[in-house]
């Protein structure tokens, strides 16, 4: 398994993480009901939540319900379409630039 870093885009995972944090992923992570994750839909990367798995289907919703559109829209997803699970969300020193001396 390996590791990565995300940036959050967009408002559908508000209050949970806001548009421009920065979050450490693990890719082929076991996840469950309640975790994070990276999911490809639509040749796009999203970041939603798990809030149900079936035999076959795994159902994601963002924790923003009035913006994000998720399986409540499109309805189940397969697992091969969870990319990472989120793991930590970086400190705000992490997320800003770091100056360069000159």
């Amino acid at each position: 398994m390996t590791w990565g870093f995300a940036i959050i885009e967009g408002l559908s995972m508000i209050p949970t993480y806001a548009p421009n944090e920065r979050v450490l992923v693990r890719y082929g992570a076991h996840f469950t009901v309640g975790d994070v994750v990276l999911v490809n839909h639509d040749s796009r990367i999203d970041i939603k939540r798990v809030t149900r798995i079936d035999d076959c289907d795994i159902f994601v919703e963002g924790d923003n319900a009035e913006v994000s559109i998720d399986s409540r829209n499109y309805g189940a997803m397969s697992f091969d379409a969870i990319i990472a699970k989120v793991v930590w969300r970086l400190p705000k020193l992490f997320s800003k630039k770091i100056r360069t001396a000159r």
